[in-house]
């Protein structure tokens, strides 16, 4: 079977009337959850980066 392009876009179409789109409130919703679990994230990181450094600073005033 041999490779065809148009062929390809039609099924590719096909395909893509058949899936189920979330609406513009639960693309909203997930964004906004998405986002908050970014930011709290970073916000975990960078504190548990500052008292690493704090702690390696510490131990290399002790030297």
């Amino acid at each position: 079977m041999a490779f065809s392009l148009p062929a390809y876009f039609k099924e590719s179409i096909a395909e893509l009337r058949k899936v189920a789109w979330p609406t513009r409130q639960a693309t909203i919703k997930s964004t906004g959850i998405v986002l908050l679990f970014t930011a709290s994230t970073a916000i975990f990181l960078g504190v548990i980066d500052y008292l690493f450094t704090l702690g390696l600073n510490y131990l290399i005033d002790l030297a």
